[in-house]
C-alpha cells in the first residue's frame, strides 16, 4: 500500500467521469476544510494481509491527525502511486473498514466517490508535516 497524506486547509471535489462500471451513478460535490487528505493506493499484495494493512493505515492517519490537531479525514482512492493494484472490491471494502474504525475513535470521515474521476481543488500549507508519504 502507498499512502500520501496532505493536510488540506481546503479540499473540494466534484464528480466528473465514472471510471468503474460497478460504481453507482451519482453527481456529487463537496468542500471540506482542515482535514487530512489520505490518498491511498491499495496494491495486489495487500489483499493477502488485509488486517495488517488496515491497522497500519489507521495508525498512520491517526498519527498525522494528532500531530496536526485535527480529527477530520478524507479517504481518497489514488491508484497512481504504484503499478500493482488491488481489486476495486478489496479497496472499497478496506476504505469502509477504515472509515468505521476512525469514526469509532470519534473522527469525522469522508470518502470521495469511489469509481470516479473527480475535479479537484486543494489548498495546502507549506510546512513539512503538511505532506507525508508512506509505503505500508
Amino acid at each position: 500500500m502507498k499512502l500520501l497524506m496532505i493536510y488540506a486547509e481546503r479540499f473540494a471535489y466534484e464528480t466528473n467521469q465514472k471510471n468503474l462500471e460497478s460504481a453507482p451513478d451519482m453527481e456529487e460535490s463537496r468542500v471540506i476544510t482542515n482535514a487530512i487528505l489520505a490518498c491511498i493506493h491499495s496494491e495486489a499484495e495487500d489483499e493477502e494481509q488485509e488486517k495488517k494493512v488496515r491497522e497500519k493505515l489507521v495508525k498512520n492517519i491517526k498519527w498525522l491527525a494528532g500531530k496536526l490537531k485535527t480529527k477530520r479525514v478524507i479517504l481518497h482512492s489514488f491508484a497512481h502511486l504504484s503499478e500493482s493494484k488491488a481489486s476495486p472490491e478489496f479497496t472499497k471494502a478496506l476504505f469502509d473498514a477504515v472509515q468505521a474504525k476512525l469514526e469509532n475513535a470519534e473522527y469525522e470521515v469522508w470518502q470521495t466517490p469511489f469509481g470516479y474521476f473527480l475535479n479537484l481543488e486543494l489548498q495546502a500549507p507549506g510546512f513539512s508535516l503538511a505532506r507525508v508519504f508512506k509505503s505500508l
